[in-house]
């Protein structure tokens, strides 16, 4: 099977599924995005509570990472990412949520409202929402004083200055969007991460249904490590950390790889991987001027040997000695 053949799929929201997205359009045009519906702030926080719909941003910057580098992908990029200046009903509301809103209101089709930006802007692959309704992360936290308190939404449990025990997702009966358990099943590689652990991350495994999906698929499935903690909802996390975080909410859950930045590297991390049931792989990630930003060339680099054939165990074991 050729990489153009190879079917992937990724997951997560914001700014770490952009950058795994322009890793992986450089490497397979059947690319998924599978993106988070709970973000409550700002722009879409906003239009998602005037007009009752799922909130765009993350959604919107994931249509951008896809779009080409020649100038008709970039102009659009750069068009969809522009936000409105001043003191007006439209200051900071970003013109591709609200286009994506428009869309939405005329189609009546979430999906297919997308489909049609992404067949605008000639971006490589499909964005779909995690699930067809807004939803909300809420947290019990725990405090520095020994207070424990429930944090409600994306934002409030992306800042909280306590440390995050439990997720959830609210509504509990929410469902993932029929598209993406398509997508899963037919995926011949699977990437989360990197991204904010608890609210982009790891709240796609609190849908029933896609977790028991990722659990079933014989999909490669490659787990990308963040560069830093985030401050708020993972201050002081390590490496080994984000993924004892994971490991707990989808003990059923393995990876056959974890990519990780070469600075990050330690045996915890390693012991914290093979738990995962997966291989360590430790490369030069980063953006050489800012060491917090994956680089999108070096991550299309470490993904290549998994996008461009599936690998067995055995073959994983080996590919990176």
């Amino acid at each position: 099977m050729s990489s153009t053949e190879i079917k992937a799929v990724a997951l997560g929201g914001g700014h770490g599924l952009a950058a795994s997205l322009r890793a992986l359009r450089r490497l397979t045009p059947h690319l998924t995005a599978v993106v988070g519906v709970s973000d409550n702030g700002g722009s879409s926080g906003r239009l998602r509570e005037q007009f009752d719909v799922i909130p765009p941003g993350d959604l919107r910057m994931a249509l951008a990472a896809l779009c080409a580098d020649d100038d008709w992908g970039q102009m659009w990029a750069s068009a969809l990412q522009h936000r409105f200046a001043g003191d007006g009903e439209l200051a900071g509301h970003a013109l591709g949520n609200l286009l994506i809103t428009a869309l939405w209101q005329q189609s009546n089709d979430i999906v297919a409202g997308l489909d049609v930006v992404s067949n605008l802007l000639g971006a490589t692959g499909r964005v779909i929402p995690l699930s067809l309704q807004p939803l909300d992360v809420v947290a019990d936290v725990e405090f520095s004083d020994g207070t424990q308190s429930e944090v409600r939404g994306q934002v409030q449990v992306a800042t909280t200055t306590g440390r995050v025990a439990r997720l959830r997702l609210e509504p509990e009966v929410a469902v993932t969007t029929p598209q993406v358990l398509e997508a899963i099943a037919e995926a011949d590689v699977i990437v989360m991460g990197p991204g904010s652990w608890f609210t982009s991350v790891v709240n796609h495994l609190l849908l029933n249904d896609l977790r028991s999906a990722l659990e079933a698929s014989a999909a490669t499935k490659v787990l990308v490590c963040n560069l830093c903690s985030q401050t708020g909802e993972t201050s002081g996390f390590t490496p080994a950390d984000h993924l004892s975080v994971l490991s707990n909410v989808a003990p059923g859950l393995r990876f056959n790889a974890v990519l990780v930045d070469s600075s990050l590297n330690d045996d915890a991390l390693e012991r914290a991987a093979h738990q995962l049931g997966a291989v360590l792989v430790s490369t030069n990630l980063a953006e050489p001027s800012n060491p917090q930003i994956h680089h999108p060339e070096l991550l299309a680099r470490a993904l290549a040997a998994f996008v461009k054939s599936p690998m067995s165990d055995t073959e994983l074991e080996t590919a990176w000695q």
